[in-house]
């Protein structure tokens, strides 16, 4: 028993006269981004969220916005290209430009979001932390919007499975089951992992958030809401691993797993190991803001 992939159409819609499709993956990043920037508006102009006074003013949230774009774009194309296929992308380097399809680390777009927020908040003479906590409030938007389009593409599929929720994906790839589990008459059923992760990293890290803000006063501490963000972000990557399809280019007869970090039989994929900084760093401002409120 399995799930047949849903008939989607790639293309979320045509552009009229210029004929020009938009896909679903562009799409997510597009409504994603400004989403975030609507609700980071909105959160200044809330000053009691802040204990009185905001981060910056509203009017300085579109230039904030300008700033994510290029670390999202090119943190995410460039952490795609160095952490997954740096061999591929070597002898086809004018293929790194071609960001509308697909391939974008989320570890790549968060250090280049990292950047351009420190240098926002140095321009600006903003709060880092405090800016960083409000950027942290939307993003399980863009993560939640990204893992939807990942699964229409589809890409980033998960492991075989003889679960009757496993979802037979219409890609040659993915009918590649190499043993027993996940066949299904003929066809390899697998985990949708990809909605494994758009529930985690979006809809219940989201909540999180929300609720610390709303009702536990987060916004109040500094570095809280960015500390709970890195840390259950990277806790539920790191979970969904176990179930994502292993990465190809570690993956082989010695290592079916796709370990980038093996110990004999067990090891770290490179979702885990790019997880664990996220971790730790998310519990150190987790903590010291904890500290710091009851100082």
């Amino acid at each position: 028993m399995a799930i047949s992939f849903p008939d989607i159409d790639p293309n979320a819609f045509v552009i009229p006269v210029v004929g020009l499709p938009i896909r679903w993956y562009a799409l997510a990043y597009i409504v994603g981004l400004l989403a975030g920037w609507r609700i980071i508006v909105a959160l200044m102009r809330r000053p009691k969220l802040w204990g009185g006074s905001p981060p910056m003013a509203p009017e300085k949230v579109e230039d904030l916005l300008t700033a994510v774009v290029l670390g999202v774009v090119l943190g995410g194309r460039l952490g795609f290209v160095l952490f997954y296929e740096p061999g591929y992308y070597l002898t086809h380097p004018a293929e790194v430009l071609k960001v509308w399809e697909g391939g974008m680390s989320f570890h790549g777009g968060f250090l280049g979001v990292t950047l351009a927020c420190i240098w926002f908040a140095w321009r600006n003479k903003i709060g880092l932390l405090r800016l960083a906590d409000a950027v942290a409030m939307v993003a399980p938007i863009g993560l939640f919007l990204g893992r939807i389009a990942n699964f229409i593409k589809p890409e980033l599929w998960g492991r075989p499975t003889d679960e009757p929720w496993g979802v037979i994906f219409p890609v040659e790839a993915a009918q590649v089951c190499g043993g027993i589990a996940g066949q299904v008459d003929g066809f390899c059923a697998r985990h949708p992992s990809q909605l494994y992760e758009a529930g985690l990293e979006g809809i219940v890290l989201g909540s999180v958030l929300w609720g610390l803000a709303l009702f536990g006063r987060g916004l109040l501490r500094p570095g809280l809401a960015v500390g709970v963000f890195l840390t259950g972000y990277g806790c539920a990557r790191a979970f969904v691993e176990f179930f994502r399809q292993p990465d190809a280019e570690f993956q082989g007869p010695g290592n079916p797993l796709g370990y980038a970090l093996q110990f004999g039989d067990y090891g770290l994929t490179m979702g885990q190991i790019l997880s664990l900084p996220m971790i730790a760093v998310g519990l150190f401002f987790a903590i010291r803001a904890l500290k710091r409120a009851r100082a």
